[in-house]
């Protein structure tokens, strides 16, 4: 009996032993934002363990956890701009008051119909479905801080002209004109945007403006656009000077044009990306601009820039 009590606990001392081994293998392959909380194999049970995983100028995001918070899941996939039903996106980040993290309870499609206005101290995280945000209108952060964006697939949004929508506290919000852009930072504060995939989109991908700033992307798919990133507004918003971005362990391409990202007056820190091809450019500044670009990985177009097989293209892949 003793015997086979000391061979049962040698097999568990060896099972567990391999298990650390490839946990720790599988680990050391993960970057540090990463291996803040996959190695976790109950990480849907602490999901906001996440908050504290965030790295860069957007820094820790302890103000989306903690006491308060609003656990909000999306059911329905159907918008209302300007009555959202519960259950929806819309009602969760406008209607919900205070922190909130939104999770969805399936794989789900999600038309917007007009700008969806992402409140402060919200999360939106995809972990464990497969959500994908669509035109013709899509995410816009106005006047916000400490918001969090996480496995998302945002794509096909297009221009939207101006009009009334609902917003951050319950209130009717008169908007401007919008640009086509998958996502939009407008004089946002500490903003962490990671494991998206974003695409197609009729003007970019990420605009970050009007005074925005503390903000880090990272561990995003870009592909299939034009321009990809815009950091700062236009050349005489000089109140982007202050602005600072974080753009870490990215994936820019196939087919992506330019902007990865393009930078005016203000700081970004652009580092460990990987670039599959350009037409135009990759990494580009304007009105004196600070870019500290290190450790980035590029591979060069295959065919000469401005020769006809160098236009944009869409192309049909998978990641």
């Amino acid at each position: 009996m003793v015997k086979l009590f000391k061979i049962a606990l040698i097999q568990l001392v060896l099972v567990i032993f391999i298990a650390n081994v490839a946990l720790e293998a599988a680990t050391t392959k993960l970057n540090v934002m990463d291996k803040c909380w996959r190695p976790n194999p109950h990480w849907r049970r602490f999901r906001q363990q996440l908050a504290q995983c965030s790295v860069g100028f957007a820094g820790k995001m302890i103000g989306n956890i903690g006491r308060g918070v609003t656990h909000y899941k999306v059911t329905d996939p159907s918008d209302d701009p300007l009555n959202p039903k519960p259950g929806t996106l819309r009602f969760g980040a406008t209607l919900v008051k205070g922190k909130k993290w939104i999770t969805f309870k399936r794989n789900m499609k999600i038309n917007l119909y007009k700008p969806l206005l992402i409140s402060s101290f919200t999360t939106l995280d995809g972990r464990g479905v497969s959500v994908h945000i669509s035109g013709p209108a899509c995410l816009l952060v106005y006047q916000a801080t400490d918001v969090i964006i996480h496995g998302l697939k945002i794509h096909d949004c297009k221009p939207h002209p101006p009009s009334s929508v609902m917003g951050p506290d319950s209130k009717i919000i008169e908007l401007g004109q919008v640009d086509g852009d998958a996502i939009g930072l407008i004089t946002a504060r500490k903003v962490w945007i990671d494991h998206n995939t974003l695409y197609d989109c009729q003007d970019g991908l990420l605009d970050v403006t009007k005074g925005t700033t503390d903000v880090t992307v990272s561990n995003n798919w870009f592909r299939n656009q034009d321009k990809v990133m815009l950091l700062g507004h236009d050349d005489g918003y000089i109140r982007d000077k202050k602005m600072r971005v974080t753009v870490v362990f990215n994936h820019f391409g196939p087919n992506c044009n330019q902007r990865m990202p393009r930078v005016r007056h203000g700081y970004a820190h652009v580092a460990n990306n990987y670039y599959q091809g350009w037409t135009q450019y990759a990494i580009g500044g304007s009105m004196s601009p600070r870019v500290k670009s290190e450790s980035n990985y590029f591979v060069a177009p295959k065919v000469l820039i401005g020769s006809p097989a160098s236009t944009h293209k869409r192309c049909v892949c998978g990641w």
